[in-house]
Order: C-alpha cells, then sequence, then structure tokens
C-alpha cells in the first residue's frame, strides 16, 4: 500500500550540490522510518542517511556533515540534500520506508523501496 518514487537525481561536478526527494504514495503517513540507500557499480548497498517516526536521523560517516535527511510532511515527502558531492557519491540512490508506522531508532526496518534514482559526480 506504501509506495515511494526517487526523483532528483542527475549529473554535477565535484563540489555541486544535489537534492532528492522520495514521494510517499498519497493516503499512507510519513510517520514512519524513512531513509536513503545507494549502490554504486561492483559495490555493496550502503545506507547513507535515515529518519525514524521521531525524526530522529543517522548518517553514514562517509556523507555525515554533507548530507542532510529531512521530511516535509505536509508534502508527503522525504529529501535528502546534498552538498560538496564527490566522486565516491556516484551510485544509485534508493529511498526505503518501514510497512509498520510510529517505530524509532533500532526498531525500524525497511521493507518498502523506490526504483532508485542516478547520481553521477564528476571530478
Amino acid at each position: 500500500q506504501v509506495e515511494l518514487e526517487e526523483s532528483g537525481g542527475g549529473s554535477v561536478q565535484a563540489g555541486g550540490s544535489l537534492r532528492l526527494s522520495c514521494a510517499l504514495s498519497q493516503g499512507t503517513t510519513s510517520n514512519r522510518c524513512m531513509g536513503w540507500f545507494r549502490q554504486a557499480p561492483g559495490k555493496e548497498r550502503e545506507r547513507v542517511a535515515t529518519i525514524d517516526s521521531g525524526r530522529s536521523t543517522s548518517y553514514a560517516n562517509a556523507v555525515k556533515g554533507r548530507f542532510t535527511v529531512s521530511v516535509d510532511s505536509t508534502k508527503n515527502t522525504l529529501y535528502l540534500q546534498m552538498d560538496s558531492l564527490n566522486s565516491e557519491d556516484t551510485a544509485t540512490y534508493y529511498c526505503a520506508a518501514d510497512r509498520i508506522w510510529g517505530r524509532l531508532g533500532d526498531m525500524c526496518a525497511y521493507h518498502i523501496w523506490g526504483q532508485g534514482t542516478q547520481v553521477t559526480v564528476s571530478s
């Protein structure tokens, strides 16, 4: 019932910025764990940033201080603001959400996945 659609990817030069969006299907609550994951060619999928139902955030060390995850409840949309991008950020980015609303921290799970959006950063 919960469906996710990413947008906002593209090609940028190192040092640039992008903002990714993840729209939740109409009629579903944003009061749930949500997050961003990425996968580069030849690499394992990795967690980038998460935000729980209490709006506590967590970031991978590689992006801490550069990326910001947020939720706009009025638009029912998850965002990832990416600043100071470098070539290591090149990947397909996926948003994901818990199928159960209202969970916090370590209780979060990520069952529902979007189609992904490509981010390419040139040196």
